[in-house]
């Protein structure tokens, strides 16, 4: 038996105090409901309705059962409803993740408009550079810098991630400016620790082909707000995306090298779960960071 349905249609009978009635309301037929009621009382044990051929009315037991009957169906009418509401509009807690550097510069700098464009979201940030599972770990979207490798994931990209090999013109003047991949082996290279093959960097060749050079120097770092320093601070080359530097190139406090024999193929992207319905939180999220980054984020135009 459908509880559910025997629930809804005892109350009906309850209110109308008619089988015929209920029948009629819930368009479906006298015996149908009638049904419905005696399955419930027999699975029950006891007698909810008193039945004569002049009127219906309920036992002590059938008072007691509609009261608790109604607030139950109530209550899961108001859970259908908030659900309902939920993905008419964002709502709710939106648990993201991003790498450390780009979440403090990039996301923390949008994340004022986001939150002012939809104020029944809460948002929960947090920032690591290690890999997270997004489904053990209960977070909604992520944010990434790269190829995706889950394929329990979706991912769409955000914007271009550009990269370039960069120094202090005091290094620069110091030490010389290389005009090729191959004169790295005559400078200090400040090694990102994170990803694998912190020892080479890769370029391309005048054929367009992959060209890893191996880099050495005396600072390896798994941080690059850190590298980011050390580049100021005159200690060698380095590495670096835009987001954290575009800054620091226009001004001229940095300068970078090498441009034309780098393949920009990074790309950020915002990731989530598979699934049939993506919740409006999530969507508006990721529509908004797309809408705000784009094809030209604006960390690579001049101000």
């Amino acid at each position: 038996m459908d509880r559910l349905s025997a629930l809804d249609t005892f109350v009906r009978v309850a209110e109308t105090g008619s089988f015929s009635e209920a029948a009629r309301r819930l368009k479906t037929s006298k015996s149908a409901v009638s049904r419905l009621v005696a399955g419930l009382e027999a699975e029950l044990g006891v007698r909810l309705i008193h039945r004569t051929t002049r009127a219906l009315t309920l036992t002590e037991a059938g008072r007691g059962y509609r009261e608790r009957a109604t607030r139950i169906l109530a209550d899961l009418a108001d859970a259908d409803q908030s659900v309902t509401r939920m993905q008419l509009a964002p709502r709710g807690r939106l648990v993201v993740n991003a790498p450390m550097s780009f979440g403090y510069l990039q996301l923390g700098r949008v994340m004022p408009d986001f939150l002012a464009l939809y104020p029944d979201l809460t948002v929960d940030l947090t920032l690591t550079d290690r890999f997270v599972d997004l489904i053990d770990e209960g977070i909604d979207v992520a944010v990434r810098i790269g190829a995706l490798t889950d394929s329990s994931l979706v991912a769409r990209r955000l914007a271009p991630i550009r990269r370039v090999v960069c120094a202090s013109p005091a290094y620069l003047a110091a030490r010389g400016t290389p005009a090729v991949p191959d004169d790295l082996a005559g400078h200090d290279c400040i090694g990102y620790s994170n990803p694998p093959r912190q020892t080479e960097w890769r370029f391309i060749d005048v054929d367009g082909r992959p060209k890893p050079v191996a880099v050495g120097g005396r600072l390896t770092v798994n941080n690059g707000d850190v590298i980011r320093e050390a580049v100021l601070g005159g200690v060698g080359l380095a590495l670096l995306p835009t987001f954290l530097i575009g800054a620091d190139l226009r001004d001229g406090r940095l300068v970078s090298v090498l441009d034309r024999f780098l393949s920009q193929d990074l790309t950020l992207n915002a990731v989530y779960p598979h699934g049939r319905h993506l919740s409006p939180k999530v969507r508006a999220f990721v529509d908004f960071l797309a809408q705000r980054f784009g094809p030209r984020p604006y960390w690579d135009v001049a101000p």
